[in-house]
C-alpha cells in the first residue's frame, strides 16, 4: 500500500498506476480520501478535477491521441466519488459502484489499440439509475431493500445498447424510491437503501426526484453522462435544479424492457448530461426498436437516428415558439427570471408567442393519477414476476407486506398510501382506467400541445422547467416551487431541459417541448438557447444558500 496520500490527484496517479486495483478496493479504501480533510475539500470546490465539466468529444479526442486511457478516466472518477461523493460533502448520488468498471475499461482500451473504437460512448464511464436492470454484479432496487438480492434474468434493452457501444457503467445512482411513487408525501433523493441524495449547489437543498442521484452525480462531475427514468418531472426536474441537460423522449424512442415501471403509458428512460450535445450522443446510444417493448416500433422510419447531427448553430432563429406560463406553479419572484430568458430567446431570432396560462392543462392531473395506480400495479407485478421463484417479493402485495415488517428501515419518513391505492385496482380492462386514460389522451394531446402547436403554428412550446430546488424537509415531506413537466409526460411526448439562470445560486432550468418524435428539432433549439446563454455552472457544495 503507498504512503498516505496529500491530495485526491495523487490518489488518481494512484489507483491509475495500477491496473490490478479493484473497485472493492477503492470502496475499502476512499477513507484515506477522508483523511485529506479541508485541502481535498477545496480542491473539490474550487473545480480543480483534472475532468471538470468534460464533453465526449475531449476525451474521445484524447485517447484517440493516445494521451489518455479509459482505465486513467474511469480511475479517475472513482477516486472523484470516493473524495466528494462518499467523502468531503458526502452528496450520496451514487447508492452502488461496478465491481468490474476497470476491468470493462481495460478491455476497451485494449480494443482502441487493435484499431476497433465503437462509437462515441467507446471508454466513456457512465453512470445509470438504480431502477435499470443489470444482469451483473450488480443490484438492481429502485432503491428499495425489499429488491435486495433480486437478481434480473437479463440486462435492460438500454443497458444492452450502453455495453455494444463501449460505455463503462460506472454504477448505479440513488433515486428516490420507488421512482417516487410509494407516497404522495415522499422525500425526494431518499431510499431505503440509498439515504438521502443532496444538492451539490447547497446541500440543505432537495435533489428533487426522482432521478436524483443521476442528476447530481453529472452536475458534480462524478461521471460524464447519466441516464434516469421519468415518468413525470423524474428526469427534467432533477437536471433542472442541479443546473443539467435532462432529456424526456418520446415514450417508444427508448426500449422499457428491464427498467422498473410505473406506468407503461408514460414511462421512458432518457440521458443526463452538462451539454445538449453530450445528451444527443447518449440518446443515439440508447434508443432503437426492442422486440419486446412493441411500442418502439411505432417510431418512424422517417425519424433520422443521428440526433448530435441536428445540432446546427442558429436553430432558433426563424422559430416559432409557444410561451407557457401556467399552470405551473410558480413563485411570482420566478417572473423576471422568465422575462430574461424571453429577452434571450428573442435576442436569438426566436419569434416568441406569449401562450400565457391555460388553465385546461390543469385537468389532466385527476385521470393522470387514476392511470398510474392502475398501470404501477400491473406492471410491478409482471416485473417482479421475471425474478424467478427465489425473488424476496414477487408482488405488489408482497412489497406492501415487506414494507410494514421493515418499517424502521422502509418507513421511517413517509408511509405507502400510493402502494395501497395501487394495490386496491383491478385489471386495465377497468372502465374507470380506460376513461382515464382517454382523458389524459384528450387533455395533454388533442386538446394541449396537438391543439397549441396547430392553431399558433409553433415549432415548440417552451416554459420554465422548475423553480429553484426547495429545502429536503424530513419532518413535513417534499414540496415543489413549480413545474412543467406533466403536459409532455402525460402525453407521452418528449421535452428537454437545459440549464438557463441561477436563484441565488441555485439553478433553474428552462423547457423545451412538443410533439411525439420532435426530439431531433427540440435538441437543436435546446442546443442553440445553451450557445446563448451559457448558464451552466459547477456546484460549489455549499452547506446552505448565501443569502446577499
Amino acid at each position: 500500500m503507498p504512503a498516505p496520500l496529500k491530495t485526491d490527484q495523487n490518489f488518481v496517479a494512484w489507483l491509475g498506476s495500477d491496473p490490478g486495483l479493484s473497485v472493492e478496493s477503492v470502496v475499502k479504501n476512499f477513507f484515506r480520501i477522508a483523511l485529506i480533510g479541508v485541502a481535498s475539500l477545496t480542491v473539490a470546490r474550487a473545480g480543480d478535477f483534472a475532468f471538470a465539466e468534460a464533453t465526449i468529444d475531449s476525451l474521445q479526442a484524447r485517447m484517440a491521441a493516445g494521451t489518455l486511457t479509459s482505465h486513467e478516466l474511469t480511475a479517475a472518477y472513482l477516486a472523484r466519488i470516493a473524495a466528494i461523493d462518499k467523502g468531503g460533502p458526502a452528496i450520496n448520488a451514487v447508492i452502488e459502484l461496478n465491481p468490474d468498471a476497470l476491468a470493462i475499461a481495460d478491455a476497451l482500451d485494449a480494443e482502441r489499440k487493435a484499431g476497433h473504437v465503437r462509437g462515441p460512448l467507446h471508454g466513456i464511464p457512465i453512470l445509470i439509475k438504480d431502477n435499470i436492470a443489470t444482469a451483473d454484479r450488480m443490484e438492481t432496487t429502485a432503491g428499495s431493500l425489499a429488491l435486495v438480492g433480486a437478481k434480473p434474468p437479463h440486462d435492460a434493452a438500454l443497458v444492452t445498447r450502453l455495453r455494444a457501444a463501449g460505455a463503462v457503467i460506472l454504477g448505479k445512482t440513488n433515486l428516490s424510491e420507488w421512482a417516487n411513487f410509494r407516497s404522495t408525501n415522499s422525500v425526494s433523493g431518499w431510499s431505503g437503501r440509498g439515504g438521502q441524495t443532496h444538492n451539490p449547489y447547497a446541500l440543505d437543498r432537495n435533489p428533487s426526484g426522482s432521478s436524483s442521484g443521476s442528476a447530481v452525480a453529472v452536475a458534480a462531475n462524478l461521471c460524464v453522462v447519466a441516464v434516469g427514468t421519468e415518468t413525470d418531472g423524474s428526469i427534467v426536474s432533477p437536471a433542472s435544479v442541479n443546473g443539467v441537460v435532462g432529456v424526456k423522449p418520446t415514450v417508444g424512442l427508448v426500449s422499457r424492457t428491464g427498467i422498473i415501471p410505473i406506468a407503461a403509458s408514460q414511462d421512458t428512460a432518457g440521458p443526463i448530461a452538462r451539454n445538449v450535445r453530450d445528451a444527443a450522443l447518449l440518446l443515439e446510444a440508447i434508443s432503437g426498436p426492442d422486440e419486446h417493448d412493441a411500442v418502439t416500433q411505432t417510431r418512424p422510419a422517417t425519424m433520422a437516428a443521428n440526433f448530435a447531427a441536428a445540432l446546427q448553430p442558429g436553430a432558433l432563429k426563424g422559430a416559432r415558439l409557444g410561451l407557457l406560463r401556467g399552470p405551473f406553479g410558480f413563485r411570482p419572484k420566478m417572473e423576471p427570471v422568465l422575462a430574461g430568458l424571453v429577452d434571450a430567446l428573442r435576442a436569438a431570432g426566436a419569434e416568441v408567442v406569449d401562450l400565457g396560462d391555460v388553465p385546461a392543462l390543469r385537468e389532466a392531473g385527476d385521470p393522470e393519477g387514476e392511470v398510474l395506480r392502475y398501470e404501477f400495479k400491473n406492471g410491478v407485478n409482471a416485473y417482479l414476476a421475471t425474478l424467478g421463484p427465489a425473488a424476496p417479493v414477487k408482488s405488489l402485495a408482497d412489497l406492501i407486506a415487506f414494507n410494514d415488517a421493515h418499517r424502521d428501515r422502509e418507513m421511517p419518513l413517509f408511509a405507502q398510501e400510493t402502494f395501497v391505492k395501487s394495490q386496491a385496482k383491478g385489471p386495465l380492462t377497468d372502465q374507470a382506467y380506460l376513461d382515464a386514460r382517454a382523458a389524459c389522451l384528450r387533455i395533454a394531446r388533442k386538446d394541449g400541445i396537438d391543439a397549441l402547436m396547430d392553431k399558433n403554428n409553433l415549432d415548440a412550446l417552451v416554459a420554465l422547467t422548475t423553480g429553484p430546488a426547495a429545502l429536503t424537509d424530513p419532518v413535513n415531506g417534499g414540496y415543489g416551487t413549480g413545474s412543467s413537466s406533466s403536459p409532455a409526460a402525460v402525453a407521452g411526448y418528449p421535452s428537454v431541459t437545459v440549464p438557463a439562470a441561477q436563484v441565488m445560486g441555485l439553478p433553474v432550468g428552462f423547457s423545451f417541448f412538443g410533439r411525439a418524435w420532435s426530439e431531433a428539432r427540440l435538441l437543436a433549439l435546446a442546443a442553440d438557447f445553451e450557445a446563448h446563454t451559457r448558464a451552466r455552472r459547477e456546484p460549489q457544495f455549499l452547506p446552505t444558500v448565501k443569502v446577499p
